[in-house]
């Protein structure tokens, strides 16, 4: 049995499915804070099985340890988290509470119910303002907001934990940009409120629900002024988190690995590609920099693919054709509730 936090989230719920596909059982615990219900019934029809559910908030301790000692679970796979980094900026006390604070329950009730393997969702911007590209694990950290912050913060709460305790496996993943959608057009991203990530903003302007998508700089030193990004479809991402799961009994100790595609592209050559995979015209609007962004950012994935035997095969096409699917099913869902 996997625990599979934050599991009805976007990332989190495309996991479970390839989890229950490998044959794992899984267990999802979400505080459904920016998740839906929904998704867990989505996954349950993708892959005809009945998933088990309990809606906790890491912050609540006793909560989650009741859960931790009532299972018995091989691992856990933890996504649950906060992740906008222009919110992070503007409220990082919230940040800093519900990832770093959560984290730290979930560690603990885990150490008190003996489960010592871990996977954690981390994140690329740990690495802050690049010194040079492709990014390989190695490379520094600093990162530029509080978001990236308190992934960085984590880990280093996992290596202190792992370095006072020789029976832990834990193995951080650093994930790129994840967007794209199951290719059965069944299971996507839909965040609560105004999309914080780019695709699921494009996608809203492309089926008309918003006037215009909004490009955070356009003078970043890249190829067109707009920043640079590896893009990774998320079911990629999640059979990274297969690979990492099968390789978690053999490891002792920490080890680290970038997802990504090592390809990356600008916001603007995002635009072209939802332009060609949806038919529509995407109206776009200059605005100011983020505080916090980076112009560039791709990863090197080398180490991922000779340790875990994983590779990112799907196209930025194929990313903006199976969102536009997505979205195409909400729009739809949307006019029938009407």
């Amino acid at each position: 049995m996997i625990l599979v936090t934050g599991g009805a989230g976007y990332i989190g719920s495309h996991c479970c499915v390839e989890l229950i596909e490998a044959g794992h059982d899984v267990l999802v615990l979400d505080n459904f804070s920016n998740s839906s219900q929904d998704n867990v019934h989505r996954v349950e029809r993708l892959t005809s099985k009945s998933i088990a559910v309990e809606t906790v908030d890491l912050r609540d301790k006793e909560q989650t340890r009741r859960v931790l000692a009532e299972g018995r679970f091989d691992a856990v796979i933890h996504f649950a988290g906060l992740k906008a980094v222009g919110e992070s900026g503007a409220d990082p006390l919230r940040y800093y509470d519900n990832n770093v604070a959560g984290t730290v329950n979930l560690l603990e009730a885990m150490k008190e119910t003996g489960t010592r393997n871990l996977v954690f969702s981390s994140s690329a911007t740990v690495y802050g303002e690049p010194e040079r590209l492709p990014l390989t694990e190695d490379a520094r950290t600093d990162a530029t907001n509080p978001y990236g912050r308190t992934k960085l913060h984590i880990e280093q709460i996992l290596r202190d934990l792992v370095a006072s305790a020789s029976s832990w496996s834990v193995i951080l993943l650093r994930y790129f940009n994840p967007v794209g959608a199951h290719e059965t057009g069944e299971l996507g991203e839909e965040p609560n409120g105004t999309p914080n990530n780019l695709v699921p903003y494009v996608m809203g302007v492309a089926g008309g629900h918003r006037p215009h998508v909004r490009v955070f700089g356009d003078d970043y030193p890249t190829r067109d002024g707009t920043g640079v990004r590896d893009y990774i479809h998320v079911m990629d991402l999640a059979k990274g988190h297969r690979a990492a799961l099968q390789r978690l009994p053999s490891v002792k100790g920490v080890e680290v690995y970038n997802l990504g595609t090592g390809t990356g592209y600008s916001v603007l050559e995002v635009l072209d590609a939802a332009r060609a995979a949806t038919g529509e015209p995407i109206p776009h609007v200059v605005q100011s920099r983020r505080p916090g962004d980076v112009a560039e950012c791709y990863a090197d994935p080398s180490l991922a693919a000779r340790q875990l035997g994983w590779r990112a095969e799907r196209s930025l096409q194929a990313m903006m054709e199976d969102a536009w699917r997505w979205e195409l099913r909400r729009s739809q869902r949307r006019a029938d509730e009407h």
